[in-house]
């Protein structure tokens, strides 16, 4: 999981030091990865398409990649894809099979899924809004990510929703967060 986004990110700032020939070589080069089955390949591929590096940009070509690599688990490329869904682009606005990408990725321990999780059971898009589940993603991203980023925003959420719940309401947030984390210790990303 991290070795993917290390990659990704690597691409990503190696991106402006290349050539439009470097571009369109390493583009192909990625492409037949991706056409054989690479998850990591059609992850880079879709941001390929995002970013118009060596190709035109295409939203919808990059969800197909993004799809292809979700389905073989990749959780970068699954919360790319509920993002995509989310916002309607390249796809149609779902934001039922967004929560459905955002579930999978965040179950991997993917901080920023968890958190986007939690903010859809706030606010009750695509999923019945629920502020003890929300609170309990809330925390779990919180967990995986410190002080750091994802992390912080998390306890800013968290502190945010905690003053619309009552005690009993926060108690069992709290719960919740203890049966999820033995159902699946995964969800801690430690």
């Amino acid at each position: 999981m991290k070795s993917a986004l290390i990659a990704l990110l690597a691409f990503c700032l190696c991106l402006p030091l290349m050539g439009d020939n470097d571009a369109k070589k390493k583009f192909e080069e990625t492409k037949v990865r991706a056409v054989n089955g690479d998850a990591l390949s059609q992850l880079i591929l879709g941001q390929m398409y995002i970013e118009g590096y060596g190709v035109l940009k295409d939203h919808k070509e990059a969800a197909r990649w993004w799809i292809k690599a979700a389905e073989q688990g990749n959780a970068l490329a699954q919360f790319s894809l509920a993002k995509k869904y989310q916002g309607g682009k390249g796809v149609l606005q779902d934001h039922k099979e967004a929560v459905r990408w955002y579930r999978k990725a965040a179950e991997q321990g993917y901080g920023p899924a968890q958190l986007d999780l939690g903010e859809m059971y706030h606010s009750g898009l695509g999923t019945l809004e629920d502020y003890v589940t929300a609170y309990a993603w809330f925390n779990i991203a919180q967990a995986n990510r410190g002080k750091r980023d994802v992390g912080a925003l998390a306890k800013y959420r968290k502190n945010t929703i905690s003053r619309t719940m009552t005690p009993e309401q926060i108690a069992k947030a709290e719960e919740l967060l203890k049966e999820m984390v033995k159902k699946n210790p995964k969800l801690l990303n430690k």
